[in-house]
């Protein structure tokens, strides 16, 4: 993936276990503060404001269903919105490949949460991709509503997460409230991937990152698998 050749001295200085251990204790004070500062972004995050959204009807696998029904009996539901093309053998392998890690959820019932999958492609062809690739999530489509325009992820924008909480409305009645958005690198801290691959000594080798010189580095996005890589891993051939 990399387009600048490897240094042989691309690797890390070796030193003894006193400067090793100094160094990663300097680095953890960083590492710490921002955990500490992750924990602040999150409580101001649980207390941000919501907005009533409209009496959505999306299509799941079923047919037609209403998007307070999708919370399933849970009160949260976190929505990916994968982007999508109508038409393409492939769809866009960014959401291909983040939506592929989400095998097992079932940890977010002891949260009162559900996670799912929208896009704005037709239910079958959304159904049929979901196959090929062996995605293991619960996708929907929003393409006959304005669901996905009304959260910033409309037919043929990008993709984004939203956040949206089930309660009793002032009038009575449940009613769905929109809590939190985030699109671009925000959807990262969803992912494990990146945080593993930070965790290595060349790091995501994309050219945008500050290395030192020799490190190996290529162009944005090389190293990521595309929609065809997903389907041979995990698809139904």
């Amino acid at each position: 993936m990399t387009t600048n050749p490897v240094s042989a001295n691309a690797l890390p200085p070796v030193v003894d276990q006193r400067t090793w251990r100094a160094a990663l204790d300097q680095l953890r004070q960083r590492e710490k503060a921002a955990t500490r500062e992750l924990d602040a972004i999150a409580a101001q995050r649980r207390r941000l404001p919501m907005v009533q959204m409209p009496d959505y009807t999306l299509i799941g696998e079923h047919g037609p269903v209403r998007l307070a029904d999708v919370f399933e009996g849970r009160s949260q539901l976190i929505v990916y919105h994968h982007m999508w093309t109508d038409g393409a053998e492939w769809q866009c392998g960014g959401c291909t490949g983040f939506t592929s890690q989400f095998t097992r959820l079932e940890f977010l019932d002891s949260y009162d949460a559900r996670f799912v999958v929208v896009t704005n492609g037709p239910i079958e062809d959304a159904l049929a991709y979901r196959a090929k690739v062996g995605n293991r999530m619960d996708w929907y489509s929003s393409s006959l509503s304005s669901f996905g325009a009304d959260v910033d992820a409309p037919p043929g924008g990008g993709f984004a997460v939203n956040v949206f909480l089930k309660a009793t409305a002032p009038s009575g009645g449940d009613a769905v409230y929109r809590t939190w958005h985030t699109n671009g690198r925000g959807t990262e801290q969803l992912s494990h991937t990146f945080a593993l691959i930070d965790l290595l000594p060349w790091g995501r080798q994309e050219e945008w990152q500050d290395s030192p010189p020799g490190w190996p580095q290529g162009p944005t996005y090389a190293g990521w698998l595309d929609s065809p890589d997903i389907a041979r891993a995990y698809g139904s051939g």
